[in-house]
């Protein structure tokens, strides 16, 4: 067989050492530079009918294995080191159907309270206002209006399944203010 028709393939692993001594250079890490140097024989291998029979093989290594380093570096400096994951956690959005499910799962609870027990809740929880504001709003004492507060939250508790342990995940804030506990009950 005549070097015209040898496949340059067999040529590769002639400068195996050269490109790894390349490699290094650039890097300063062993273990990154063998990686470039495999990247750089696979992009060979596969784009092989581009090399010119009878052009210097380890010249065009060097291009490959040059290109693919400076191509890693840009891409690199484009991405954000986050190991322990806490980026990528608050980039994480719970999905929509679940607050449309725990929504409508509070909607049924809420329309099973009594007419008092709603108006309580709503007053207090969705409206901000105070026991007091409340109390005087409906006309009753204020230990009342925090009685009805305390029973409705209960209540819900009870009809959604959620004790003490659970954690609620509501997107809807009014919701959510109906039915967190008020530090002063």
């Amino acid at each position: 067989m005549t070097d015209a028709a040898q496949d340059p393939r067999d040529d590769l692993v002639n400068h195996l050492g050269a490109l790894r001594a390349f490699a290094i250079s650039l890097t300063r890490n062993g273990a990154t530079a063998d990686d470039l140097v495999q990247d750089t024989l696979v992009k060979a291998w596969t784009n092989i009918d581009k090399f010119e029979n009878g052009s210097n093989m380890r010249a065009w290594l060097f291009t490959i294995l040059r290109n693919t380093y400076y191509s890693l570096r840009r891409k690199r400096k484009r991405e954000v080191e986050d190991g322990d994951g806490v980026l990528s956690g608050a980039l994480a959005q719970k999905p929509d159907h679940d607050g449309r499910l725990h929504m409508r799962d509070f909607q049924v609870a809420f329309a099973q309270l009594n007419d008092e027990q709603r108006e309580a809740l709503t007053l207090v929880g969705a409206g901000g206002f105070s026991y007091e504001e409340a109390a005087e709003m409906c006309g009753v004492k204020t230990g009342t209006i925090k009685s009805r507060v305390n029973r409705a939250r209960a209540r819900l508790g009870e009809l959604m399944e959620i004790d003490d342990d659970s954690k609620m995940e509501l997107t809807d804030t009014v919701t959510a203010g109906i039915v967190a506990q008020q530090g002063a009950a």
